[in-house]
Order: C-alpha cells, then structure tokens, then sequence
C-alpha cells in the first residue's frame, strides 16, 4: 500500500516516503486528505534551486487510475475531451474530464503504456471523482479501469541538472525520452516508469515506482544530486513554480463552474474525434458562445508594489471590477509579487493601463502582462 493513515490525523493518509520527510524536518501540511510536505527550509530557497539547479519532490498523492481492454481508448475518447486513441504508445497528453453540461471535473495527465493499457493520473483533491466517473462512463465497453492510486509512489526531480542527475543512475535513454513521454526502465536497481513530464516549467522527470521502493530511490537520488545542488522540495514552492510557469490548478483556475473554452484551453478539445464524448454538446455550444462573445481571459499580473494578491481578490479597473485573482503569491524569480487572474477582454491585453487588485479595500496597480511569466531558456 502506498499510504498510511495518520493517527494523529485520523483520515489523513501518508505516503511511503512520510518518516523520511519527518527526519528531514519538513512542515508537515494536509493536502486533499494527505499528510504532505509543505517546506523542509526556505520555500524561496527550495524555489530557487529548483530553476537553477533541482529539485525532489514527493507526488505520490496524485491519483493514478489505469484502463485497460480492447476498447480502452474508445473508453477514454468518450469519457475525455482529448483524442487518446492517437496517443502513441509511450507518449503521454494533457486533457481534461468534464461533465455534460461541459464545467471541468479535472484536468489530466494520459500515458499510453502499451497497446491497450494507459495510466489517467489525477490530481490528489479529484482522484475518486475521476475514478467514479471514469467507472460510470465504461459502461458498455469492453475496458477496464482499475485504481491504482495504492500501487504507485510518485517522485519527481526538476530542474536543469535533473537530466544530468538521472542519467548516473539508469541507463535508460533519457536523451531520446521527448517531453510528454515515457519509458520503463530501472533508476537505482528500482523499476520504475519514467516520465518526461512535470509541473515547475523546468525539463524534468515523474519516476512512478512500487510504493516499497519510494525510501530507496529517494535516498539514491539525493546522493546522486548532492554535487549538483539538488534540496529536497514542498509544495509550497511547486505552487510558486507553476504560477511563475503559468500552469493551471484545479480549484483556482479550473473548476466545474468553467468550460474549457471559459479557461482559454479549447485547444483540448477534440470534436473532430471519432465516436460521441461526455460533453461535447454543451461544449460545442461553449465554444461558439467564446467565439462571439468572449469570455473572461486567463492573465498575468505583476504588482507594483510589495503587497500579494490572492485567491478572490477583485480586479479593478475605472472603480469598476473587471476581474478575479485565481492564485497569488510572491515570485522568486521576478522579485515582486504576481497573480493570475480572469479579467474582462477588453482590460486582457499586455500592457493594459489603470488595472489594479483590490486588496482589503486598497486598490493596488498592476500591470497586465502575458502568461507564463517565465519561460526557461531550451
């Protein structure tokens, strides 16, 4: 089993690698109903090592769900937006599950492990919903889908010396491994499957492995990158890692209240799939509805102050609201605080003047600018 529960928390699960975040002294936080490392030090520091050098980091609470059968990818391309039956065998793709009125369930990681057997990984706070989902739509299809979530510990290293830190301890290809993609192979004497994905902007491998491996590759890992600079990492920083990277989270800049073509990702969708998918109406409604009338857009905002937007906080423009702040935070890279918010279009465009955060009734300028806010260097 890959967690445990806590018994001073009764309910919350661990994963296998808890006692060792615990002797690394970690903050401890709960998170979607796991007790998970939040910082070990400086979350800034943490930050900071991961776009300089790299990063560990502990995912296991991620949900992994496998379909397997004849007609899996029929099963997926029905119950997802995504085209999965042209996903090739060891490539990966990014997707969503939505319901029938077209509001988001989750956003998705889809790995093609063989012919007819792919791996759904979904966030921690929305795994059992994408598993009773996933369950209810395989009706009458000859697939099978299968919870996985106890079977896998999931570990990610990040960073521009993470390639250089896996290569000392597999001989699988990395080089040949493209980004989206994964291979089997062996890190560290541990089978593991090993994905060129990630969530900090940063090139970077997820290495799923048997949850009784977890403590041996973490530790292989770490003396591995010790010359490299690699510091194990929380998830507070994995939170400012993907704000600066521009990447969505569920529950701030996805939720079932928005339509894909609503969080500027329509490109998800795809209606020229062969067969029906769960959705596609309403969805096909949604995005003639964008097309002429559009709705709010996903931007970046750098304040000019020092003072941190968050979650729910108006934007304002001419005494007038134009918009909502989904996530804020302080960005280590860009020294200044940053947020993402939904805003009117005609306040969307990079550069916009006058826009400002209303933050405890002071309105705050900010500029408008283009996401990500950072990019790295190939």
């Amino acid at each position: 089993m890959s967690s445990t529960e806590s018994s001073a928390f009764p309910g919350v699960r661990r994963t296998a690698l808890d006692a060792l975040h615990r002797s690394l002294g970690a903050t401890m936080t709960d998170f979607a109903g796991w007790d998970m490392p939040l910082r070990y030090g400086s979350e800034r520091d943490e930050h900071i090592a991961v776009r300089t050098r790299a990063g560990l980091f502990d995912l296991s609470h991620m949900g992994e769900i496998t379909v397997t059968g004849p007609q899996a990818a029929q099963l997926l391309n029905h119950a997802l937006v995504g085209n999965i039956a042209s996903v090739g065998v060891g490539r990966a793709r990014y997707t969503m599950i939505c319901r029938a009125d077209g509001g988001i369930l989750d956003d998705l990681i889809v790995y093609r492990l063989a012919e007819a057997e792919y791996m759904v990984v979904a966030n921690a706070s929305n795994a059992q919903v994408v598993l009773d989902a996933l369950v209810e739509r395989a009706a009458g299809f000859d697939a099978e889908v299968r919870d996985d979530r106890d079977n896998y510990a999931l570990i990610a290293v990040q960073g521009p010396e993470s390639p250089a830190i896996l290569k000392s301890v597999t001989d699988a290809d990395l080089d040949g491994l493209k980004y989206y993609a994964g291979l089997p192979g062996t890190v560290a004497g541990v089978p593991a499957l090993i994905a060129r994905t990630g969530y900090t902007g940063e090139d970077g491998f997820e290495l799923f492995v048997a949850p009784e491996h977890a403590v041996e590759l973490w530790r292989a890992l770490t003396r591995a990158g010790e010359s490299a600079g690699l510091v194990p990492c929380g998830l507070s920083c994995r939170d400012t890692l993907r704000l600066e990277a521009g990447m969505p989270l569920y529950g701030h800049e996805l939720n079932t209240s928005l339509t894909p073509f609503d969080a500027g990702l329509g490109r998800v969708v795809k209606f020229d799939k062969e067969g029906d998918f769960v959705g596609r109406e309403a969805l096909a409604e949604a995005a003639s509805r964008a097309e002429a009338n559009p709705p709010r857009v996903l931007v970046g905002l750098i304040a000019e102050g020092r003072r941190v937007p968050r979650a729910g906080y108006p934007v304002v423009a001419g005494g007038e609201v134009i918009g909502e702040v989904t996530s804020g935070a302080p960005s280590p890279t860009l020294g200044r605080p940053i947020a993402m918010a939904y805003v009117d279009a005609a306040h969307a465009a990079p550069g916009t003047a006058g826009v400002g955060v209303d933050i405890r009734g002071s309105h705050e300028p900010y500029e408008v600018v283009a996401l990500p806010f950072y990019k790295r260097q190939k």
